[in-house]
């Protein structure tokens, strides 16, 4: 069960995000959409496992591989942005497939 503060932190780092992956999509995320999806931050607020979805643009595994090689980065610029907060979680990003699983059981359910 998260808590408040988990919540409030879990959406600031996702819009901190989310404009960071639109003012540098060419660099770091190779000229695709990059969405964030959902952020999850432990309780000790050290982690946050970030999902993400990928369009238009290469092979998702190569993206994302990108922005793992920019983590540290990535996590540099988020801080400078948050300044409120005393520590910036460590990011996790990994890809979220809930839309290519929905779009899959819908497709299932169709051919019924």
């Amino acid at each position: 069960m998260s808590s408040i503060r988990q919540n409030k932190i879990e959406a600031v780092i996702q819009a901190e995000l989310s404009t960071f992956f639109q003012r540098n999509a060419s660099e770091i995320c190779l000229g695709a959409m990059v969405t964030v999806t959902v952020v999850r931050v432990t309780s000790d607020l050290s982690l946050a496992r970030c999902f993400l979805s990928v369009f238009a643009g290469p092979d998702k595994n190569v993206v994302l591989e990108n922005i793992r090689a920019n983590q540290g980065k990535i996590r540099y610029e988020v801080g400078n942005r948050l300044k409120n907060l005393r520590k910036i979680p460590d990011l996790v990003f990994q890809i979220d497939d809930s839309l290519d699983y929905a779009m899959k059981i819908d497709e299932l359910l169709k051919k019924k």
